[in-house]
């Protein structure tokens, strides 16, 4: 930092500011029109903020209690400026709000866009704190000129975006009575921006629904003629409202760029009387998965701005964008007092419940849209089957799964147990890592050679909640990997002859086995979910299944891992060729078991229990094969 006067001060922006603005200033960006919707939302949420301030200190008002926004053009001086008369800006709140960035996304942000990756460039604006440093794509310098409401000093800000940025008093004649000022100083290939008509249109079409009036003065002496009313979208009747407002009034909301995929608009009345306008987007938002998964639906009353954190739909719904105005709460609410206020808790319960019935009839009516919202957001709506047990049939009839038998397609519960086999007593599922992985487990020949559909469940929020033992029409959830298989009973598609029973000298050799392997594993049985493969393992009846212990195990969340059952197939050539060795053949048998349970291992995903003992055991095998052939 150099310092010309105690007033006036160039600095440095901070580097993830410096790097942006260089994206910005180089066209990262294909559509740059998104410059004029982030400073006037941006003076928009200075009205709703200072309007929310004079309700404990209503002289901040002084004698302009009506908010307002201004747009103005200067084709001659290639100009154009945003002024607001909201709450306004210090000294420091500049160097805050104009110098860095505080959102923690911005780095993945940025690390996005770098990477050469702008193909939804437009969708990245606004979701990190970033809508304002979009001036710099038009221009080639921004002046700020804001008076902080209250106060008797001006502040100007100015920056070319090339990596500093000056601030310095303004004085009070040339500075809002209260508010902010922005001047864009455009560049020769943005003069078109000034065009009364495409600046006037761009202006209705983007932030048309602030509820801020917006007046326009195409040039320097014209009289400013009124372009929005500032009347608030979500209070108007659903019958004068079209799809296309929706959309902009989605994208300002959201900070995205594309188109919402479901909305959701109502007038609640009875107790508790509350407008909703909400919002499934179409795309995954970027904080979708942040560690705090907060949601963004904000809190209005009586069209004051409150807060965007009042904790309004359960954290599974995160993904919903939105507002929420309530014409009961007190004006003067505190952030305590929101976390604490019955009339929240009904406002939630009322806004989850209507969420979730309209996604349910968008399932029933519009399967396809409803596929598309499951595709970005089913992993996030499963976290409800964990956390919110009063609603979990609610969120299992909305629940998709991809299964053995659904192909690319999505499948519902309802239409898996209607095609259940006769016998099948459990929604069978297999929880894993990757789908193709899981399809080519021996642990499901079994059920496939029995046309029985099993779940593939590829999510790790999928063992939490199978892990809560549910049920689904009256029929439970079971592991493939876990217990008992239950498919004696269920004929085979193509021989329903029951199979043989294991021979005398099987069970000898699963008795050998067991015995060879010693605490390695908590027993060894003969499988009927084994068709083609010799070995699997799986896990005792009782605790988690082999894909829950692992994510247990990897999180430090258990003292001791459960010793798991080898299931050996009875009617592979292999066993039944092991089986019929003689007592002469101990010690080969015996390397025989152990890597038997290896095999066991790799094909569930692990690696040998010792990788010494395993390539040692393996070399003895080679060898007897070369001195046998």
């Amino acid at each position: 930092m150099t310092t010309d006067t105690k007033a006036t001060e160039t600095k440095a922006f901070e580097a993830d500011v410096s790097r942006l603005l260089h994206m910005m200033v180089h066209s990262v960006y294909s559509d740059k029109d998104v410059f004029l919707r982030e400073l006037i939302s941006n003076a928009a949420d200075a009205c709703e903020k200072l309007r929310f301030e004079a309700v404990s200190h209503p002289e901040l008002l002084a004698d302009d209690p009506k908010p307002r926004i201004s747009i103005s053009a200067d084709p001659d001086s290639k100009l154009i400026t945003v002024e607001d008369n909201g709450i306004g800006m210090s000294r420091d709140d500049m160097t805050e709000a104009l110098g860095t960035i505080a959102r923690s996304g911005t780095r993945a942000f940025i690390e996005r866009v770098g990477s050469g990756n702008a193909s939804e460039d437009t969708q990245l604006i606004g979701q990190f704190g970033v809508g304002f440093y979009s001036a710099f794509m038009v221009a080639t310098r921004v002046d700020v000129i804001s008076r902080l409401a209250g106060s008797n000093e001006a502040w100007r800000w100015s920056s070319d975006g090339k990596g500093s940025y000056e601030i310095a008093p303004a004085p009070l004649e040339a500075a809002p009575r209260r508010g902010t000022r922005v001047v864009l100083h455009l560049m020769d290939d943005a003069v078109s921006y000034t065009g009364s008509y495409r600046l006037e249109q761009l202006a209705k079409s983007q932030s048309g629904h602030v509820p801020v009036p917006i007046t326009f003065i195409e040039k320097p002496g014209a009289e400013a003629r009124d372009i929005a009313d500032g009347t608030a979208l979500w209070i108007r009747p659903k019958s004068e409202i079209k799809p296309e407002e929706y959309t902009d009034f989605y994208r300002s909301v959201a900070g995205q760029y594309d188109e919402p995929a479901a909305t959701i608009h109502f007038r609640a009345e009875g107790r508790q009387e509350y407008s909703v306008l909400a919002f499934v987007p179409s795309s995954r938002p970027f904080d979708l998965f942040d560690q705090d998964r907060k949601g963004r639906i904000k809190l209005y009353v009586r069209r004051v701005f409150i807060t965007d954190d009042a904790d309004l739909l359960p954290r599974y719904l995160r993904f919903m964008r939105g507002l929420v105005d309530s014409a009961d709460l007190p004006l003067n609410v505190s952030r305590e007092m929101i976390q604490e206020s019955p009339l929240l808790a009904a406002i939630r319960k009322g806004l989850t419940n209507r969420v979730l019935g309209d996604l349910s009839k968008l399932a029933e009516n519009e399967a396809e849209t409803y596929a598309k919202i499951w595709e970005n957001f089913g992993v996030v709506l499963k976290e409800g089957l964990y956390e919110d047990h009063e609603r979990r049939e609610q969120l299992l009839k909305l629940a998709r799964f991809r299964s053995t038998a659904s192909g690319e397609n999505w499948r519902g519960l309802a239409d898996y147990v209607s095609a259940m086999k006769e016998g099948q007593k459990a929604i069978f599922f297999m929880a894993g890592d990757d789908r193709a992985r899981l399809e080519a487990s021996p642990q499901l020949e079994g059920f496939r050679a029995r046309g029985i559909e099993v779940l593939l469940l590829t999510d790790p929020v999928d063992s939490f909640w199978t892990s809560m033992a549910p049920e689904f029409d009256g029929k439970p959830f079971k592991s493939v990997t876990q217990g008992v298989a239950e498919l004696s009973e269920i004929p085979l598609l193509d021989d329903a002859k029951k199979p043989d029973a294991a021979t005398p000298e099987v069970d000898g050799f699963l008795a050998f086995v067991k015995a060879a392997l010693g605490d390695a594993v908590s027993d060894v049985k003969p499988s009927d979910r084994l068709t083609e493969s010799a070995v699997c393992l799986v896990a005792p009846e009782h605790g988690p299944d082999r894909q829950f212990e692992r994510l247990l195990n990897a999180a430090g969340r258990l003292d001791k891992t459960a010793k798991p059952i080898l299931e050996i197939n009875p009617r592979h050539e292999r066993v039944l060729a092991l089986a019929g060795l003689g007592d002469d053949e101990k010690a080969f048998k015996d390397d025989a078991a152990h890597l038997l349970y290896d095999e066991a291992r790799v094909l569930d995903g692990d690696k040998p229990a010792d990788a010494r003992a395993f390539s040692e055991r393996l070399a003895r095998l080679i060898a007897r094969g070369i001195s046998k052939g």
